[in-house]
Order: C-alpha cells, then structure tokens, then sequence
C-alpha cells in the first residue's frame, strides 16, 4: 500500500507548483489568482529509496518496482470554508478522502504573487485553515449527534459508542483544539477512524521559502517549527521553485543542481519521509532475477498482513516467511549468501516485519 496525501493552503501559497514539481506534471495549473485548481488533481509518483536500487543490482533484477504515494493537489482554501465561502465544501468533501495532510504555507516575500489576505504570516495562515476545519467538524458533529437520538433511546450499542465518540471530539473542538487531540483506546479505534473527522487527520506542514532559504529555512519557516514543535506536529523546509526545476532534470543533472545550491537531497525525499514516519509507515522487499520490488506497510505489521499486501491469498494461505534483514543481504551478496552465512531466518505469523526485510513468503493455494 501506499498512502494519499492531501495538498492544501490558501491561495498562492504555491501548492500546484509543489504538486507540479513532485508529480512532475503539468496537470495542476499554477497561476496567481485564486482557486486556479478548481478539481482536485490527483498524481502518483515513485517513493525514492536507493536501497531497492542496491538490492535490484545485487539480484541482477530485470525490472525495479518501486513503491507508490499519491498527492491529491486541493482547490484553496478562504476565511469561511465551513460555510461554504469560496470553494469551501469542495474543499472539505475532498479532504476528507486522504490519509494525511500536507499543509502548505507560505514562507516567503515576493510582491508579485499575491497573498489573498495581503500579508506574509504563516502561522495564521494555518490557525485559519485549522479554525475553518473545526468549525466544519463542529457543525457535522451536532448533526450527527442529532441523528442519534432515536438510536440511543433504543440502547442500540454501536450509536452509543458512535455518540460517545462525537461527543469526546465535540468537547475537543469547544476548548479550541483539534479532535486528533482526543486519545482513543484500541478498542475504539476503528470507530473512530470510521468517523472521519476532518481534524484527525495527521498534518505536515511544509514550509515552502525562497530559493535561497532552501538548505536552512527562515525566520517565517522558524515560527512554523515552533508551532509544529507546540502541536507535536512534523514539519519540512521545502523551495517549491527549486522542486520544480529539479523535475525537469535527469538524474545526474539533478544531483549537480542541489550540489551547487548546497542541498543533500530533493525535498520531495524529505517531503516522503516525513509522510512515512507522519503515518508509520515502512517498506520490505521482494527480491529476485525477475524483479526487485518494494512495498508499504504500517509499522507493526505481522508477516500474514503484509503478504496480504501483495495478494489476499498470500495472507490467507500464509505459511511462513523467509527473511533477510537488508543489511545482511547486501553484506552476504545476496540470497545464496545469506543462507550459507545463516542469515536467512524463517518467520511464522507472529513476526512483526522491520524495515528494510527482504521477504519471500510460502503459503497454500
């Protein structure tokens, strides 16, 4: 599996240039005036991780198969998008479908791109999308709540549950605080997802700065860590500008432009690790002659589980693992080697799979 992240803002924050740059698209319409994104676009690309490469050559795969994200770019957001101000209901309706948030703010001065509020402040920029998604999350919940009540005069246990649950959120959102704050026992946890408030979502903020801020943010992306660092939140520091021109390069062009401008690596990386450890996720591999390929997971996830990711029969039918740790299977040359040097280990349904496992699973029919 992958994961879906949603790209918000308000206007001119450079979401579609962003979306652009990572899906390397034209698709979105970056354009300095409001709601230029009118649908949401939808674009996959590749998760880099130059370990799959590594097992690839060592395997001598004829193919590589990376995993997969999705960035949904969203129509921007305005001051009464709960009330359906601007293209606020869109709006809501669309976040409601992603897994996470990547919330893009502003982090930059430039008079030629126009803030729709007239002003560069990225903290209140995200205080009003934030207040616009409680206020929506208020709204459906009374309504809900209402809806209940027949329910409930009937001792029906799932609208109790429900009703108990939309009221802990309620009570999350009148104290000002979104209804991720809630804690959630396991037991509950299904329903809650089930719910699918808006502010339950995860956030990542992203700091999109100017070219020349891109290696070690600015006093604007300073603020929003701090705000981050407050909320418990994740943040990264990303040139949407840059991203962009980085997507029209090869690789090795790639790598020479972000030497020059003092970078380690694209923000898109940092953008997809930050999603990865937003929603705990982790990748194990498939190795052989005929392709190498990687796969998401959630971290915590037992070895029948994560077969099933790859077909519903593996999980089924599930027997066992085999498993190489990717260290050992780089350090022993692969496969052969592994077994030979006692590295290959055979793992039953209680294995919890650990980042970077090189799996190869027996099942039954």
């Amino acid at each position: 599996m992958g994961f879906k992240m949603g790209i918000v803002g308000l206007p001119n924050v450079g979401k579609s240039t962003l979306f652009n740059a990572l899906t390397k698209t034209a698709a979105a319409q970056a354009a300095n005036f409001p709601f230029c994104t009118i649908e949401p676009n939808v674009g996959e690309v590749a998760v880099p991780d130059p370990r799959l490469d590594k097992l690839a050559a060592i395997a001598q795969s004829k193919q590589i198969i990376p995993t997969r994200m999705t960035f949904v770019d969203i129509a921007g957001l305005v001051k009464g998008a709960s009330k359906g101000e601007g293209l606020g209901n869109q709006f809501l309706a669309n976040i409601r479908e992603v897994d996470a948030i990547a919330h893009v703010l502003r982090c930059f001065e430039d008079g030629d791109v126009t803030h729709v509020d007239g002003r560069v402040n990225p903290v209140e920029d995200a205080e009003t999308i934030e207040t616009e998604l409680m206020l929506a999350d208020l709204e459906s919940i009374e309504k809900r709540r209402a809806n209940l009540v027949r329910k409930l005069k009937g001792n029906d246990k799932e609208a109790q549950q429900q009703d108990r649950l939309l009221a802990a959120a309620q009570a999350m959102l009148e104290d000002g605080k979104p209804a991720r704050m809630v804690e959630v026992d396991a037991e509950d946890a299904k329903a809650w997802k089930g719910l699918q408030l808006l502010t339950t979502k995860p956030i990542l903020y992203v700091c999109n700065v100017d070219e020349g801020s891109a290696g070690t943010g600015n006093a604007f992306s300073e603020k929003v860590a701090q705000m981050a660092a407050d909320q418990g939140a994740a943040h990264v520091v990303i040139s949407a500008k840059i991203e962009e021109e980085i997507s029209q390069l090869d690789a090795e062009e790639a790598a020479m432009f972000l030497e020059e401008l003092g970078l380690d690596e694209a923000g898109l990386d940092r953008l997809i690790r930050a999603g990865y450890d937003l929603l705990h996720l982790q990748t194990y591999f498939t190795v052989g002659p005929k392709e190498a390929r990687a796969w998401t997971i959630r971290r915590g996830t037992l070895a029948p589980q994560a077969a099933g990711v790859i077909h519903g029969d593996f999980e089924r039918g599930f027997i066992r693992a085999e498993t190489i740790a990717y260290d050992d299977f780089v350090a022993t040359g692969g496969e052969a080697g592994a077994k030979e040097a006692g590295k290959m280990r055979v793992e039953g349904k209680t294995y919890e799979v650990k980042d970077g496992d090189v799996l190869h699973f027996l099942f039954n029919a």
